[in-house]
């Protein structure tokens, strides 16, 4: 008897749930049918995959080693019906990619506006905080990722995609603001001020106190908010000043709404970064808009060096 997919799909929704009873639901059978898969995949390996606390399966060391070959396994089944599936032609191609949420909110609807001229396309996107979205991508839950602060899971290939420039905001009337028009605003300024941040584990929070950190010992929290967006309309009532994205306030600058700091501190800029599962096969649809971004990456990142020169 050989391993067979449903048994890895059962596995690996094990894994996901913590126990059979739980899996069961996600795969439609028994709590007794998903226990019984279990334990002939774990007869066939000759070894145990969970260590059973209580009521609980808890992963062990066996069982940690198999889930990414399993995942691996279903991706793999899963693209290859996609591709031979007689309705696919029929339809739009689906594009289901992760995208950190400023990515996502500011500079994906662009991305996809442009390749769907060229190709009809069904776009689901999941927007989340960068270590959200590395952690779909690890568990093959999307085709790849967009995003824009440091990426810490293992076994995924981190590419250099965009340069992404920040600027520090406040609003009109701001303290910073007004001495702003007159002279430079210092680290010690800053250092000073109330920041309006995102929530801990985000992209952009990590990139901001990276850049920072050589000049102020910490930021002095005036709030934590989960996207920019209620980050900029924060600063722009005068709750705070704000690092972000220019992408991101760009619309409330034009209005006068916000106003750019001008300080004693060299240009910010961060890497926006692709990243992908080693093991995962991306459609060719996918691949399509990948190569896209790639494209339209490389064409802005050159435009900003020849601005620059």
């Amino acid at each position: 008897m050989r391993i067979s997919l449903r048994q890895l799909q059962i596995f690996i929704a094990i894994c996901r749930s913590g126990s059979t009873a739980a899996a069961a639901e996600l795969v439609s059978l028994s709590q007794s049918a998903t226990s019984a898969s279990l334990n002939e995949l774990e007869s066939l390996l000759n070894t145990e995959l969970f260590d059973r606390i209580g009521k609980k399966l808890v992963l062990n060391e066996n069982g940690r080693q198999i889930l990414p070959h399993a995942m691996q396994a279903i991706d793999i089944s899963n693209s290859i019906q996609d591709q031979f599936n007689p309705n696919k032609q029929h339809t739009k191609s689906s594009l289901h990619i992760g995208a950190s949420t400023t990515i996502g909110n500011y500079l994906l609807p662009s991305l996809l506006s442009e390749y769907a001229k060229e190709a009809a396309i069904l776009p689901q996107i999941e927007i989340a905080n960068t270590s959200n979205v590395a952690s779909a991508v690890a568990n093959f839950e999307v085709e790849f990722g967009l995003i824009e602060g440091p990426c810490h899971e293992t076994d995924l290939l981190v590419e250099k995609w965009l340069e992404d420039e920040l600027i520090i905001v406040s609003s009109n009337d701001h303290p910073l603001a007004i001495k702003s028009r007159r002279s430079k605003v210092t680290s010690k300024d800053l250092a000073g001020a109330g920041w309006l941040l995102r929530e801990s584990k985000s992209g952009t929070r990590e990139a901001v106190e990276n850049l920072l950190k050589n000049h102020m010992d910490q930021l002095n929290s005036a709030g934590e908010f989960s996207n920019s967006e209620a980050i900029k309309r924060s600063a722009a009532e005068g709750l705070g000043i704000a690092c972000l994205s220019r992408s991101v306030v760009s619309d409330l600058l034009a209005l006068g709404r916000l106003v750019e700091l001008s300080t004693t501190l060299p240009p910010l800029t961060r890497n926006l970064y692709i990243i992908q599962n080693k093991h995962k096969v991306i459609s060719r649809w996918n691949q399509g808009f990948l190569e896209h971004c790639r494209k339209k990456g490389r064409m802005i990142n050159k435009s900003k060096k020849d601005s620059i020169s």
